[in-house]
């Protein structure tokens, strides 16, 4: 038997805000949450000097020391984004949770990044000063999905995905799995990630950042012919997944259908994307949702402004939807979120399609000839009569579908 999986509640933690309100709010007013990273400066060959940074993170005071010892900033906004989301869907303190009958799929490129430096302390320096019983525990990369489950209490199935971009919808495709084929009654979803200038290394190191240093809320410029590269930020996003009846029976407010998951490989080189297994990924999750591709409304795509990336990815697109599919990305506004990205912008893509207004593409003004010929959101927002939209993410090619149907609601 396969069940049907809708979103019960959805959380996240931004640069751009912590509600849907606000973020929309700020995106319509084409706020960019880029900045320059003074503390950068001491770093000797380091070309971005810039960032998305979440400037107003804090945790309530039940977030006490006892409870979140185990946690680096990745996994306190990990947790933080799922209690929103459990709230929302009305199951925060339910049985449910202990039940064994809920499970977690969450994940994040790496753990807190500064957990490192006690055990490289210990390398350089062969003392074991500075390591404590929680310095693995933050920093290993399944930290969001242990913290959680710990935090909760939750006892049922747990995934960690650890796949760098495609961490959170990973997660999400993973979590909707194990619904659709009766593993469990609800999932936590989702992926994080914190800000570190060693993950800005990473990508400096590729000649992939945006060096835009002295202009930072001009840049990343996703699919601009005068793109340099991306731009690294943080966050947290949460959904719940439930399965169909369930959360009808309880009488649960239900904020989408999630109909169709595709995920692949390239099996060649690490990091540099190829199309035609992009387009492949998104004919699976078509093929899973038993659509066509011209029943997709909106498209949110990775869009990463990095010049192979956004080239390969509107090839491949183009080459299943046309010219016709309405196509953006919110990383103009927070940055390249990484592990995060993919549970960010589903959350966001979802409340989009809720209120028929989608967001554009921030500073994407001219667009690259080298890109395909696809119907970039530009500009404003522009309102869309849509019940079926895709979210992508790629590295490993990941596309996770949503759909809306007023009378399950």
């Amino acid at each position: 038997m396969v069940n049907r999986v809708v979103v019960t509640g959805m959380g996240g933690v931004t640069a751009l805000g912590h509600d849907w309100e606000t973020v929309n709010n700020n995106l319509l007013a084409g706020k960019s949450c880029v900045t320059q990273m003074e503390d950068w400066a001491i770093y000797k060959d380091l070309n971005t000097q810039i960032a998305a940074p979440i400037l107003d993170f804090e945790t309530p005071a039940h977030y006490n020391r006892k409870k979140t010892r185990s946690m680096g900033r990745v996994a306190l906004m990990a947790t933080r984004a799922t209690e929103v989301a459990l709230e929302d869907a009305g199951l925060l303190d339910d049985p449910l949770l202990k039940s064994g009958d809920m499970g977690i799929a969450y994940g994040s490129s790496s753990g807190s990044p500064v957990a490192l430096r006690e055990f490289g302390k210990m390398l350089l320096q062969q003392e074991m000063a500075g390591i404590t019983a929680t310095s693995y525990i933050r920093m290993m990369s399944h930290t969001t999905c242990v913290n959680i489950e710990v935090f909760f209490g939750i006892k049922g199935r747990i995934y960690t995905s650890s796949t760098a971009c495609t961490s959170g919808s990973q997660g999400i495709g993973l979590a909707y799995e194990a619904i659709k084929f009766g593993k469990q009654k609800a999932m936590i979803a989702g992926g994080a990630e914190e800000l570190c200038v060693t993950q800005a290394a990473v990508f400096d190191t590729l000649f992939a950042t945006s060096v835009k240093n002295d202009t930072p809320t001009q840049t990343p410029s996703p699919f601009d012919k005068d793109r340099d590269g991306l731009v690294i930020g943080e966050g947290a996003g949460t959904l719940i997944l439930e399965e169909y009846e369930h959360a009808k029976a309880r009488g649960a407010t239900i904020y989408a259908e999630l109909i169709g998951f595709g995920m692949n490989a390239d099996g060649g080189h690490v990091t540099q994307p190829h199309k035609e297994t992009m387009r492949i990924a998104m004919e699976h999750a078509l093929v899973d949702a038993n659509l066509s591709a011209d029943a997709i409304g909106y498209v949110n795509g990775h869009g990463t402004a990095t010049d192979r990336g956004d080239i390969a990815e509107s090839h491949a697109t183009h080459q299943l939807f046309g010219s016709k599919t309405p196509y953006s990305t919110l990383k103009g506004n927070t940055g390249h979120t990484l592990g995060a990205c993919g549970a960010i912008e589903a959350w966001a893509s979802i409340e989009m399609m809720r209120q028929n207004r989608f967001h554009p593409t921030l500073n994407l003004q001219t667009i690259d000839e080298n890109c395909a010929d696809l119907d970039f959101l530009m500009g404003e927002s522009r309102v869309i009569d849509t019940d079926t939209i895709m979210s992508k993410v790629l590295l490993k090619n990941e596309w996770v579908m949503f759909y809306i149907d007023d009378s399950i609601s």
